[in-house]
Order: structure tokens, then C-alpha cells, then sequence
């Protein structure tokens, strides 16, 4: 009986989009940690900052909808980057009975000091903006599959 090589084997460990995607995560993920200390964020919070920065003010119900996530996992990461200075939780301007999560004046400041992140992402990752681009929309349309 032949051996299985991971070409020929279904079942390969390389073979496995979750293993590639799961070790990738990771990876890309520590490789952010050193470019986001400066910045005093964790990966997480900076994943919520990029949702402010770009549709503030958001309830938490609506920052959880757009970065896929639960409303009881992101309220502790919220309330660290409140602690920080760059959020506060004030009355939603859409509905007078909710809170909505606004940027402060530090948290806007912040936004030109993490516009380097992407270019030493890039450098880190030895990826240039068309390699980049096109993993992107890879994982955009992986994602869109998963999350009918």
C-alpha cells in the first residue's frame, strides 16, 4: 500500500485551510503586538479604534455587528481603551435612551500616529500593497462564505 504524502493525503495537516488560517492569525497577530505598544493597544483594541475612527459614534451593539465579535467580549476592551483616554460612552445622537461610543479629542489625536501601522505592517510582513491587496480579497470573500 502506497504511504500518503501531504499532496496526496486529505487529510494532511499542511493540507488544511483551518491549519494555514489558524497559524497565519497568529502570526499576523504577534507580528502587530511591537507596532501597536507605542500606541498603547492590543491587537483587539485596535480593531475597535479602526471601527471609530471610521463610522464614531457606535453603540456597542453595532461596534460587536461590525467587527464580528459578541457585545460582552468587546465591553471590557472598551472600557480599557475609556480608561486610556481615547473613548467615552455618551447618549447615542440616534436614540436619546442608549449609549453610543464616541471618539475623545486623544482618541482622533491617535488615528495620524496609527496611520504608520499599515506601512510597518507591510515592511514586517514583506508584503507589498498588491500581495496585500489580493489576500484581502481572498479573505473578504472567505469571510462573506462564512457569514452569509
Amino acid at each position: 500500500m502506497p504511504e500518503n504524502t501531504p499532496a496526496t493525503d486529505p487529510l494532511a495537516l499542511e493540507s488544511q485551510i483551518c491549519f494555514a488560517l489558524s497559524v497565519a492569525s497568529r502570526g499576523v497577530i504577534a507580528a502587530y503586538r511591537p507596532v501597536l505598544e507605542p500606541l498603547q493597544l492590543t491587537h483587539p483594541q485596535y480593531l475597535v479604534m479602526l471601527a471609530l475612527w471610521q463610522h464614531a459614534p457606535l453603540s456597542l451593539k453595532e461596534l460587536a455587528a461590525l467587527l464580528h465579535m459578541e457585545p460582552a467580549t468587546l465591553s471590557p476592551l472598551t472600557k480599557r481603551l475609556e480608561a486610556l483616554g481615547y473613548l467615552e460612552r455618551n447618549q447615542h445622537p440616534d436614540d436619546g435612551r442608549g449609549l453610543a461610543l464616541s471618539l475623545t479629542t486623544e482618541g482622533r489625536a491617535l488615528r495620524e500616529q496609527a496611520e504608520q501601522v499599515p506601512v510597518e505592517m507591510m515592511n514586517r510582513l514583506q508584503m507589498d500593497e498588491k500581495d496585500l491587496h489580493e489576500l484581502h480579497r481572498l479573505m473578504t470573500m472567505l469571510i462573506e462564505r462564512v457569514h452569509p
